[in-house]
């Protein structure tokens, strides 16, 4: 298995740094680096430049000129991984994950241990993501999947882990094969569940594993989940969880109905914590609005004249074809 590691940076020099020495200390070494940063004003392109130098040509530094948010970042970097066709898995993540020595490591042999009760048919894997304290991280603790077979559920743990439906971009190997298949994260979400959709979308049909053996550290300000106070991108939340319910491939009819459900919940549990709720209400208005009346545009256009250099935009020009499908 061959593995190549796009991280997505923007103003978070020192946490980069770190997040680069780590993953440069993997005790099964990263076999390719793609290092992508949004448009950065601080220093963060000139850290991964010099952090880049030691991995030679098995390093690559995109600097965009525009920042695309996440999602954006995501798709370019996945982008030009997965068009190296020796590339077996893609294992992507922000500038603020810092990954364990064996995060890897742990990833690879859950995967060999899958392999080996049945059809290589896994297409996603999650890290187990753990806050500065070492107590899981509520923001990225997945959830076993809903009405997974018996066999389904006896194989994850037979690697050691758990079912999946979706996973966070905190630490996600993704299939490389399967991003060729079905194309790339929608830019246009900007940020906030461009990951739901899309590992969702390249888990239907497919299968993912949590795999709590491969640890890494996400060092957001708090510990806290989702539904607390966002602030004003709480305004991408509701845009772009009407953009999946509406336009996306990712859900059944029955899944789009259950998680319809759970997302009113968590919106009241928002508001209820919230301390500006006149911006919750102005953020849900515009969300609701765009929600409904317009359709993400497709990556390629989203990504042109961002700086996306010409042979990465090849490979973003080809995907976007699938993801439009």
């Amino acid at each position: 298995m061959r593995v190549t590691a796009v991280l997505v940076a923007y103003n978070r020099r020192e946490l980069l740094r770190e997040s680069l020495e780590a993953l440069a200390a993997q005790s099964r070494p990263v076999d390719r680096l793609v290092v992508v940063d949004n448009a950065s004003d601080d220093d963060s392109a000139a850290v991964a430049a010099e952090l880049l130098e030691h991995w030679g040509e098995r390093g690559r530094l995109i600097q965009l000129t525009e920042n695309t948010g996440g999602a954006g970042g995501f798709a370019t970097g996945i982008a030009a991984a997965v068009a190296e066709e020796c590339i077996d898995w893609v294992w992507v993540m922000d500038d603020d994950t810092v990954p364990g020595t064996d995060a890897l490591a742990g990833a690879l042999d859950a995967h060999a241990k899958y392999r080996e009760t049945g059809q290589d048919d896994l297409a996603v894997m999650g890290s187990r993501v753990v806050w500065t304290d070492g107590e899981d991280h509520p923001m990225n603790t997945p959830k076993a999947k809903i009405r997974a077979g018996a066999t389904e559920r006896e194989r994850a743990a037979a690697a050691g882990g758990m079912e999946i439906r979706s996973i966070s971009f905190v630490s996600a190997f993704l299939r490389a094969d399967r991003v060729r298949d079905l194309g790339l994260p929608i830019a246009d979400y900007f940020l906030w569940n461009d990951d739901f959709e899309y590992s969702a979308r390249l888990l239907r049909g497919a299968r993912g594993i949590y795999v709590p053996g491969s640890v890494v550290t996400h060092k957001t300000a708090k510990r806290g989940s989702s539904d607390q106070d966002p602030g004003p991108r709480f305004f991408f939340e509701v845009r772009n969880k009407l953009w999946v319910f509406r336009e996306s491939p990712a859900l059944s009819g029955w899944e789009k109905l259950l998680y319809s459900a759970a997302t009113a919940r968590r919106w009241f549990r928002t508001f209820r914590a919230s301390s500006d709720r006149a911006q919750l209400r102005d953020c849900l208005r515009r969300g609701w609005r765009d929600g409904w009346r317009t359709k993400p545009r497709p990556t390629r256009q989203v990504l042109r004249d961002t700086g996306v250099p010409v042979d990465v935009m090849v490979a973003v020009d080809r995907l976007s074809k699938l993801e439009e499908r």
